[in-house]
């Protein structure tokens, strides 16, 4: 008999396929590890059954979760060497991957519900990261142009090894680094030069120790021993900034009014809820021609993605 007060531990509900990722989104469902162990051999060490009777891997294990990432890019994106600079951000692909399908929605929506694939479209990623994973996603989905952008040195060096690293990636995506913390589209973008579509995934917390105290929390729900590990890692440019991401697109938005005509949609990433009516509120204060919200879920997550433009919808169709 079940004593009062304790409920037996159950096994999740059969989460087969995650019905709030995007459809085209290849990893609605539960990780094949035979097929991803096939594909890089050496996830095989680090796969186990876990107390539910699952194939799965320790997800506290910062080691699990970089090779769980290099078979997933190895077997969905033909991305035959991958790796990070130790402690740099490691991110969950599948969330990664929605973002890219719906600016991909986005863009159909202007082109006769047909999605432009191939490299006459560019896309800018705004905090590419040494992990690269947004232009590797997106190139290789849709055959997409990207150029990666970000502060760290450290982290554009990182990204350009992935690239020349793989031949699938070599001329479809580069990187710039931004002199400037102050600057986001500034220093960057080129006489002339135009992209269809901007990508952000802001930085979210406000300072270094709102940052630490997440890294905590989440330390705490993986059941980790060694506070200084961190199964998914971030460098401070990419977990914090001034503001938090309230301002760091605050500050987006005001500059890519002076840019507007050279990105079709600029987007970012908003974690929290009650960030957007002061979203909406620089948006209007700069005059955006459309605004456009994209809900996202991902398991317990919900996010979103803005949306805007600066250009009337004959011209953007054009």
């Amino acid at each position: 008999m079940q004593e009062k007060g304790k409920q037996k531990e159950q096994k999740p509900k059969d989460s087969t396929e995650k019905s709030g990722l995007h459809p085209r989104n290849p990893h609605r469902f539960r990780y094949d590890f035979k097929a991803l162990i096939a594909s890089c051999s050496d996830l095989e060490k680090f796969v186990s059954v876990n107390r539910f009777g699952d194939e799965s891997i320790d997800f506290a294990n910062p080691d699990a979760v970089k090779m769980l990432n290099r078979a997933i890019l190895k077997h969905f994106y033909q991305i035959s060497l991958w790796d990070i600079p130790r402690n740099y951000l490691c991110p969950p692909i599948p969330g990664r991957a929605d973002y890219i399908h719906y600016i991909a929605d986005l863009l159909a929506d202007e082109n006769q519900k047909q999605i432009p694939i191939g490299e006459k479209i560019k896309i800018l990623d705004i905090g590419v990261g040494a992990n690269c994973v947004y232009p590797i996603i997106g190139s290789q989905a849709y055959g997409w142009d990207f150029v990666g952008t970000d502060i760290d040195p450290i982290a554009i060096k990182s990204a350009q090894n992935i690239i020349k690293s793989n031949s699938v990636l070599s001329d479809k995506i580069e990187c710039r680094l931004q002199p400037s913390n102050k600057h986001i589209f500034e220093g960057i973008l080129k006489p002339n030069e135009f992209f269809d579509v901007s990508i952000c995934n802001p930085p979210f917390h406000t300072s270094a120790e709102e940052a630490a105290a997440g890294s905590q929390r989440k330390i705490k729900n993986l059941g980790l021993k060694d506070k200084n590990k961190l199964n998914f890692g971030g460098q401070n440019a990419e977990l914090w900034c001034e503001g938090g991401e309230v301002a760091f697109v605050r500050n987006m938005i005001f500059e890519s009014k002076e840019i507007g005509q050279q990105i079709t949609w600029f987007t970012s990433l908003i974690a929290k809820k009650e960030h957007l009516p002061s979203i909406y509120y620089y948006l209007k204060k700069v005059n955006a021609v459309e605004v456009k919200t994209i809900n996202m879920a991902q398991g317990q997550k919900i996010s979103r993605i803005v949306a805007w433009t600066f250009k009337s919808e004959p011209k953007r169709q054009k």
